[in-house]
């Protein structure tokens, strides 16, 4: 039987490539060319068009220092692709009648609290997972703490309403934690092992990982990397933040993500099984927010989108005349971006291991282009490259006006020493600065230490590190009696308490 099947197999693998060779091709020698633009260390992509593969491969290496390749089977982080899945779980949850949609969060979770009581007592399941719950942004809190999820969402009710409920757009991540909980509550089990088990093992994906700090029992995975100003390409720090690991904790490797795409593609069928109802599914990919233009990807100035929208963990917009999902996934030094076209049975994905790789988008583009509608006509990796290197030199500018604005020849107000101490913000968790040659040592919940010196006057910058790409300015404040009362960091205010 199995000198039957071989050969069979490859008869279709090679009419397949026979079908597209030409989209191959061009598919290919775009990613090459965008790589050495980009700088990426490593990529893997992968097309699936009505159920079979028509594009697949991997590039370059894991990591610059050790050099191995890539290969079908390296772990990349899926970043916030995560949110589609556990959208997902909750659909399965809904199929079996454990909870609804409009469910009332409180009903299931009777202990979530929020900063404005009356969002906390009416959000729905659903509002879990489309940004527009009208609470302001907290990545903070996993930015600058590894506590607990539990320890989280307590935290997270002291971030305050932006906007009425469902009446705006905030990015939130920390909702998908939420979500993570409510499926626990409902199904009995953590949400990990229920996405391990209901959706990783009937779509034969065995090398994913739930939990990011799992890769490292299972060996083969990618480095984190980031394109410095200064210094170029180096390895960065990796994060694992799987305290809101449903928002964006899972990794997978090109092998498994393939099967995914031939799922979506299949609208929530694998083989003879049916994982997501058709109602369900199609629920998943409705649209539920609208989206302001300007809270949207930098590309929509390529693209152009008439409309722009989320659904239950997927952005979407119209491209060509068709409804396009995707969705982006960004962690510290790598990258990924999903998408698909149902009109044409074309789904996509790519992962990169280098900060903010936007040559993702222009494979995403480029493959609808090539598989979905036959068009060659676009090459999207130049257009998408000089947009971003515009982007890129006007952050460089805003940096030099910053430099260019600080004033010279000041000194702080207090003998350095008076600056250290312990501060605390009911959010953010505590900070405790001490002295170390001339600078400031800021140690956030004994998880994440910046250092910063003297700025201008009683305002200080922290340096760039391989955590920390970015400078950001603390701002002291000091009372009537010359001594610091708080300090800014962010849009937090931080209270010394000694």
């Amino acid at each position: 039987m199995k000198k039957i099947i071989l050969p069979l197999f490859l008869v279709i693998v090679s009419s397949i490539a026979a079908q597209y060779e030409k989209e191959i091709r061009i598919l290919d020698e775009m990613i090459v060319t965008g790589m050495q633009d980009w700088k990426i260390p490593g990529l893997a992509a992968v097309v699936v068009k009505d159920g079979e593969v028509v594009f697949k491969k991997t590039y370059g290496i894991k990591s610059i220092l050790s050099k191995e390749a890539v290969n079908g089977e390296t772990l990349f982080a899926m970043a916030s692709t995560t949110k589609a899945m556990v959208a997902m779980a909750l659909g399965i949850l809904v199929d079996e009648g454990k909870l609804h949609w409009n469910d009332k969060v409180i009903a299931h979770l009777p202990d979530f609290q929020l900063s404005d009581p009356y969002i906390a007592a009416n959000a729905r399941v659903k509002d879990l997972l489309t940004h527009n719950l009208g609470i302001a942004n907290a990545d903070v809190l996993w930015a600058l703490d590894s506590i607990s999820t539990k320890s989280t969402l307590q935290r997270f009710k002291h971030t305050q309403d932006v906007y009425p409920l469902r009446g705006g757009f905030v990015y939130q991540n920390i909702m998908y934690a939420v979500a993570g909980e409510v499926i626990e509550r409902v199904s009995g089990i953590p949400w990990h092992e229920f996405v391990q088990n209901r959706l990783f093992t009937p779509l034969q994906m065995p090398r994913s990982q739930t939990r990011a700090m799992d890769i490292l029992k299972v060996d083969n995975y990618t480095t984190p990397h980031y394109d410095f100003d200064k210094g170029g390409v180096q390895v960065v720090d990796r994060n694992y933040s799987d305290q809101i690991g449903a928002a964006g904790m899972m990794w997978s490797c090109l092998d498994d993500i393939t099967n995914y795409l031939k799922f979506i593609v299949n609208k929530g069928v694998v083989g003879n099984d049916t994982i997501l109802h058709p109602t369900t599914f199609k629920t998943l990919f409705q649209p539920h927010t609208l989206i302001p233009k300007n809270q949207f990807y930098p590309t929509a100035s390529l693209t152009q989108p008439n409309w722009i929208s989320y659904g239950l963990g997927w952005f979407q917009h119209d491209y060509r005349g068709h409804k396009l999902d995707f969705h982006t996934g960004s962690l510290q030094g790598l990258v990924a971006i999903t998408g698909v076209i149902h009109n044409t049975n074309t789904a996509v994905y790519v992962f990169a291991n280098l900060d903010h790789a936007e040559l993702r988008h222009a494979i995403l583009y480029q493959a609808m282009d090539l598989f979905a509608f036959n068009d060659s006509s676009t090459n999207w990796h130049p257009r998408i490259f000089q947009h971003y290197q515009k982007l890129k030199e006007e952050r460089k500018e805003r940096l030099q006006k910053e430099v260019e604005e600080r004033i010279t020849n000041t000194k702080p107000s207090l003998e350095l020493a008076s600056y250290s101490g312990t501060y605390h913000h009911p959010l953010c968790g505590q900070l405790t600065i001490t002295i170390e040659d001339d600078s400031l040592l800021l140690n956030f919940n004994d998880f994440e230490t910046m250092r910063a010196g003297h700025w201008h006057y009683d305002t200080f910058r922290t340096a760039t590190s391989k955590r920390w790409t970015s400078p950001n300015l603390i701002s002291f404040q000091l009372n009537g009696q010359a001594t610091v009362e708080s300090l800014n960091f962010w849009e937090y205010t931080f209270t010394k308490s000694d």
